[in-house]
């Protein structure tokens, strides 16, 4: 019985990977409805707003699931939010069984979907195959238990370390390859964030151009609000989806930039800087998930040094440019190896010319 559950809840865990970057700020959740050992039904959640993962398989399944065993990548709801709880609906078809992946970290949850199915007799399960259904949804289990977005920094840099020359020269470190599987990643995400300097030396559109999808939010971290007017992310269609965080609570040069539609996010300041946990607290309260860090180096060592960098994917290309080139991160007081920040290595591998490792750092985030 282990074994079929585990296979139809590897069933269900593929199909919620169709959902991945498409269901913020809900989880990406698949379903599989079994009768007599045959699929009657199955489903994922694909877009925030639409109907769930169950609902979609016990559309397929029909009268067949009176009687079923439901596999579910996570707890079904028990609140109404956009769409009706799930755990009614899967009362109302008369299921048997329900086994899931994992609890549903969400407060208006929280074991609640499994109570509901369980006072009205139907048998329920949690926790098959929980490490696989986790890491579909580490950016909503950060932001639901925490309030903070999960940030991936990523940076394309040379054999020795640097992600620019001398001279600041970055274009192009990295192959085109790589490059698409940046921008696939924009997609998945729902805010890239560079700071000011960088909107300053390159004026980046950070937008999805190598692949189809949808292009995120942009974040400029901007403690004085130095971004030129005419900077690409204020121009056009693309200063409505802009965000500029800062210290500076001047409302006649908000007015300067919100004439582009861009908005103006006050955070806290420290030491006439942005305070980076604040501005991501208030990111989070505004829906944002997933926030991928693009640069510069002082914005991603104060990051790095706060612990408040989830994932770090680094694509090495076979270039070397020396030593007075740019390190990825901008790290002060560190003069033996005693100091130096930890990582753990998750992942290796090959995109066509370059490596790109996957680590995560080793480092606590401040507590308030």
């Amino acid at each position: 019985m282990i074994d079929m559950d585990s296979r139809y809840m590897q069933r269900a865990l593929k199909l919620a990977r169709k959902g991945v970057g498409r269901t913020a700020p809900n989880p990406a959740v698949g379903c599989v409805i079994v009768k007599d050992g045959v699929i009657v039904g199955e489903g994922w959640h694909r877009k925030a707003g639409g109907p769930h993962a169950e609902v979609h398989a016990l559309e397929m399944a029909g009268r067949a699931a009176r009687g079923a065993d439901v596999y579910v990548t996570l707890e079904p709801c028990c609140h109404t939010g956009k769409t009706p709880p799930c755990s009614d609906a899967l009362i109302a078809a008369g299921v048997r069984r329900v086994v899931a992946a994992m609890g549903d970290p969400n407060p208006q949850v929280n074991g609640g979907g499994l109570r509901a199915l369980a006072h009205a007799g139907i048998e329920t399960a949690c926790g098959m195959l929980e490490a696989e259904a986790r890491a579909l949804n580490p950016a909503f289990i950060k932001q639901v238990t925490t309030g903070l977005p999960y940030v991936i920094y990523k940076c394309a840099m040379t054999l020795d370390g640097k992600i620019a020359s001398a001279a600041g020269d970055s274009r192009w470190i990295s192959c085109e390859e790589s490059r698409r599987t940046v921008h696939r990643l924009r997609s998945r995400c729902d805010a890239v964030m560079v700071g000011v300097d960088t909107v300053i030396a390159d004026d980046p559109q950070l937008t999805v151009r190598h692949v189809r999808g949808r292009s995120p939010l942009r974040v400029i971290v901007d403690s004085t609000l130095r971004t030129p007017e005419s900077a690409r992310v204020l121009s056009g269609p693309l200063g409505k989806g802009t965000i500029l965080a800062t210290t500076e609570s001047n409302n006649i040069i908000h007015r300067r930039y919100e004439k582009s539609g861009a908005a103006i996010l006050v955070c806290e300041g420290h030491d006439g800087k942005v305070d980076l946990k604040d501005m991501l607290r208030r990111l989070g309260q505004q829906g944002i998930q997933s926030l991928l860090l693009e640069g510069g180096s002082r914005l991603a060592g104060a990051a790095l040094e706060q612990g408040l960098i989830d994932e770090c994917l680094f694509f090495y290309a076979p270039k070397v440019v020396g030593s007075d080139g740019f390190s990825p991160f901008a790290l002060t007081g560190i003069t033996g190896m005693a100091q130096a920040l930890p990582f753990k290595i998750v992942d290796v591998r090959r995109i066509a010319s370059d490596v790109v490792v996957t680590a995560r750092p080793e480092i606590p985030c401040l507590q308030d």
